[in-house]
């Protein structure tokens, strides 16, 4: 554990600088369940937090607060509490303060809160927030209504209906289903009247798969792909909205739905990667029309709605999208339209899982790219390449007569003749549009996304109309699409390698960062568990994952098996059998992802909500091991060597298994101790013991100091999960360097050893080997991918060997730039960095770091510049926290504190360090 120190350092510190007295303090940043004015908060004890804004003061905390929350904006602007006051309470706590009064579901608050700081300053009551509690599930009433009956779609049932072992008499008969109306998009709509002032209006829908909702012609949201994927045997989401007045008009008023197949309703026909349904779609709607005079009216999906055909004829989460404008309505979804020749909808049998409201944020066109070069490829057939490798669709104008069809391509890849290549992504994948011939048109898919840089489309003219027979694309721009959680961390470096491999890294994330973290954006599109816990801080340095983790959690509990196994995907779509449902190395993310996301937010409700989730998995694993060794699964999936890859060739799958065995037991120990669960704190660490002894007696040789075939990921996995007797640790740490050296500085680990490599590198004081063994334009290795030309990591450290350009599984370095070059740690006896360190490290020939995260008190920036004579160092640190600061310079340098001589200093690992409290710090240290 490391220990605070230098409190000598700290008051002469903040002695000279002392604040101005007209410096001020003021709040922002005020969130409710961590989110910022949530619609859809779960807990009737919601807590609110915020953060202290003190530009120009240091040493900043807080000694007080007081929270208001009110049952309107009026009551609230009048101080008038009329739901909760909390009174001034002696605290320093800004996050995540419970209200302590039970709440009403289905209400909407609003609150604001002041602070005491220690330097005798209180600021101003922040500005007004509010948040939404969900309606109780009874009250939701859900009726789901679609074209078709579920018994009536001759849809396929069970998960087991992977496209590659499907018979051909039962793959026949399936795509003859998908041309029924079973998987046809639909429109939905229902008029209503408004004859009085309207208050409030608020919706509840869930589209399945997924919808588009519009109310008089314009869409509600700007989701796309809603709502997020779930197993909806177990939970669908729906979403709610708060519906303006002023877009809805005294008299009639139309609802509009647009439905999908999503995920809920694979469809055959062209590419998909597996084919299972849930049932045709289906639509759960609840709108509630509060007036100014105190009365209500309540629209819901019933048996008055009506139906027809979308101009959708096609639509495949894997197979892409096709539209014939011909077929379109004009203002279907809005008041005065004829759909007298419109089907009434029928009642459909509701989905299994529990309806929930969606807590975590939706997905939305986040860039969008224009061409940056064209290749006519064959007469009139072109090529575009955008430039950026993404998930997406892309947006096409054209020109031309009624009937004519564009056909768009994309992939991520080209083949030798320019041409598109789809033959390691999937295929076929493409969209169709179909033309009503009335000047420029222009259209991009709703509910089909895709992995690609490139498009193709031929038979077209491009920009000008010089063969009268064909169609005119006029413009062409590619959409990003990815989760609006939002961005809060950034790097950058000296080191180009490293500045671009954090480029291709996070465009990788953020391709796969959907409804699930995804594996690729095209071939499978399903959430493969390891990349959450293997990548997680990076994850979190990067982005705001808040809400976003909880829900990973929930589909985990919501796939693990009764015999408390957890499967390697999750939503489990689809059943892949042996080492492929049941790989250790993915299940543990049940077990990590808790203590993670307690590490870096300071909120401990995952270990408390999925302790069961957690236990049944350790008792999953105990139940399959023998004398404490477990055998079975993937291993380091993707090690690099000469072997192809896939399962792990460099380390026995055993010691893989094991060692997570080993810490998945380790973890659950520890939160069974963090919540007093007597009985289990004896069991588990027993258990725990054990494991450790059974994987030194099996796996570690005491000759060599080798475990298992002293591999890098064998001893590295073996360091960083403690699992090595403190006497033998130098010697294994010795033997993972000697490898790393005789093979030229180059790694062997793959998807799950990376992360253990790495840190095992870095926490033991090894940045040099580790600045060596990524700082090259060889594979394997970050840099042969820039040299190679992409834009975004691939599945395999050699692109030309593997399927997709679009993985981020091996991206565990961003966890190194953050936590060693930039040196932000955090510190888990402080949980949520409400105390960390900074402890950067200068390696190699790099001349500067600058990193930047957004915590939940604040920005917290590390930065430094070596030049001939000097290193700088700034630091910005939140107000209301703490920090120790420790240098990577000799003790024998100068050492100034914003511009205040400090020669002397406490001393760790040799290096000065500083406990500071907030504020900005410029540090320089000369020769």
């Amino acid at each position: 554990m490391k220990v605070l120190k230098a409190i000598v350092l700290f008051v002469l510190v903040f002695i000279a600088c002392k604040p101005s007295n007209n410096a001020s303090v003021f709040l922002s940043d005020l969130t409710c369940e961590m989110a910022e004015n949530p619609l859809a908060v779960e807990s009737t004890t919601p807590r609110l937090s915020w953060q202290i804004k003190a530009p120009e003061l240091r040493n900043v905390t807080q000694q007080a607060y007081q929270v208001l929350v009110a049952s309107s904006e009026e009551n609230l602007k009048n101080n008038v509490a009329d739901i909760w006051d909390s009174g001034k309470v002696d605290s320093d706590q800004s996050q995540l303060v419970t209200i302590a009064k039970p709440l009403n579901a289905e209400t909407k608050y609003y609150w604001k809160v002041k602070v005491w700081a220690n330097n005798n300053k209180t600021t101003d009551w922040s500005p007004t927030s509010f948040f939404r509690t969900v309606p109780e599930a009874s009250s939701l009433n859900p009726s789901w209504i679609g074209a078709v009956k579920k018994a009536d779609s001759h849809l396929p049932e069970g998960r087991h209906y992977h496209t590659a072992v499907i018979k051909r008499s039962r793959r026949d008969s399936i795509i003859n289903a998908s041309d029924s109306l079973a998987r046809k998009s639909i429109m939905l709509r229902k008029p209503f009247n408004v004859d009085k002032a309207i208050k409030e209006a608020v919706v509840y829908v869930s589209g399945l798969g997924h919808y588009e909702l519009s109310i008089n012609g314009k869409k509600i949201g700007n989701s796309e792909f809603a709502p997020l994927w779930t197993d909806y045997d177990k939970t669908v989401n729906y979403n709610t909205y708060e519906i303006p007045s002023e877009s809805l008009n005294k008299g009639e008023n139309v609802v509009g739905v647009l439905l999908g197949n999503g995920m809920y309703n694979t469809v055959q026909g062209r590419y998909t990667k597996f084919f299972v349904s849930f049932g045709p779609p289906t639509l759960f709607f609840k709108m509630e029309l509060t007036f100014e005079d105190g009365s209500e009216t309540i629209l819901n999906s019933d048996e008055t709605w009506k139906y027809s055909l979308s101009p959708i004829t096609y639509n495949g989460m894997f197979g892409g999208e096709d539209y014939d404008a011909n077929l379109e309505q004009k203002g279907w979804n809005t008041s005065n339209f004829d759909a007298s020749n419109w089907n009434p909808v029928v009642i459909q049998e509701a989905p299994k899982g529990e309806l929930k409201a969606q807590i975590a944020p939706p997905i939305t066109v986040q860039k969008q790219y224009d061409v940056k070069e064209f290749n006519e490829v064959a007469p009139n057939t072109y090529v575009f390449n955008m430039g950026q490798n993404l998930s997406g669709f892309p947006t096409i104008s054209v020109q031309g007569k009624q009937g004519q069809t564009v056909r768009v391509w994309v992939g991520e890849g080209l083949k030798e003749d320019g041409t598109i290549s789809q033959g390691r992504s999937g295929k076929p994948y493409y969209y169709d549009y179909t033309l009503k011939g009335e000047g420029t048109e222009t259209w991009q898919p709703k509910f089909s996304y895709y992995g690609y840089q490139y498009i193709q489309i031929e038979n077209i003219n491009y920009k000008e109309a010089k063969v009268d027979s064909l169609p005119t694309l006029v413009d062409l721009k590619s959409n990003f699409i990815y989760n609006s959680a939002g961005e809060i961390g950034s790097f950058e470096s000296s080191n180009e390698i490293f500045n671009k491999a954090h480029e291709l890294i996070n465009n990788a994330i953020k391709s796969n960062f959907q409804a699930v973290l995804t594996d690729c954006p095209h071939r499978e599109k399903l959430g493969w568990l390891e990349e959450a816990h293997l990548n997680g801080p990076g994850l979190m340095f990067n982005y705001n994952m808040k809400a976003y983790f909880p829900t990973i959690m929930r589909n985990i509990e919501d796939a693990q098996r009764d015999n408390g196994l957890i499967p390697t995907i999750a939503p489990e779509y689809v059943v892949f059998g042996g080492d492929f449902t049941d790989s250790p190395e993915w299940g543990a993310s049940g077990v990590i992802l808790p203590w993670m996301y307690y590490e870096y937010y300071g909120d401990d409700s995952l270990i408390r909500e999925y302790y069961d989730v957690m236990k049944k998995y350790v008792d999953y694993l105990t139940s399959t091991s023998d004398n404490y060794i477990v055998s079975h699964g993937l291993g380091d999936w993707y090690d690099y060597g000469e072997h192809a890859a896939g399962y792990s060739k460099n380390s026995p799958i055993a010691l893989s298994a094991t060692s997570h065995y080993y810490y998945a037991a380790y973890l659950f120990a520890k939160a069974a101790k963090h919540l007093n669960k007597t009985e289990d704190i004896a069991k588990y660490e027993a258990l725990t013991q054990d494991i450790k002894t059974a994987y030194n007696n099996e796996f570690f040789n005491l000759e060599t100091k080798q475990y298992g075939t002293g591999s890098q990921f064998s001893n590295a996995v073996s360091v960083f999960m403690d699992i090595v007797e403190p006497q033998y640790k130098q010697a294994v740490m010795d033997n993972l360097l000697a490898d790393i050296k005789n093979r030229g500085y180059r790694l062997t680990t793959g998807d799950v050893g990376n992360r253990y490599l790495f840190e095992a590198l870095a926490r033991n004081g090894e940045n040099e080997a580790m600045y060596k063994m990524n700082n090259h334009y060889d594979t394997p290795g970050y840099g042969f991918q820039i040299k190679f030309g992409l834009t975004t990591l691939t599945e395999q450290w050699d692109p030309r060997k593997g399927n997709s350009w679009n993985h981020f599984m091996m991206g565990q370095i961003e966890e190194w730039f953050y936590t060693s070059l930039a040196g932000i740690t955090p510190d888990m006896e402080h949980p949520g960095f409400k105390h960390f360190f900074i402890e950067p490290e200068i390696v190699g020939d790099m001349t500067f770091v600058k990193a930047s995260y957004e915590s939940l008190y604040g920005t917290i920036v590390s930065e430094w510049h070596v030049s001939d004579d000097s290193i700088t160092f700034k630091v910005e640190v939140p107000a209301n926290t703490t920090a120790t600061i420790t240098l990577p310079v000799d003790m024998s340098m100068h050492i100034q504190v914003n511009g205040k001589d400090f020669e002397k200093s406490n001393v760790e690992h040799n290096r000065p360090t500083y406990l500071v409290g907030s504020g900005v710090y410029n540090i320089v240290c000369k020769k």
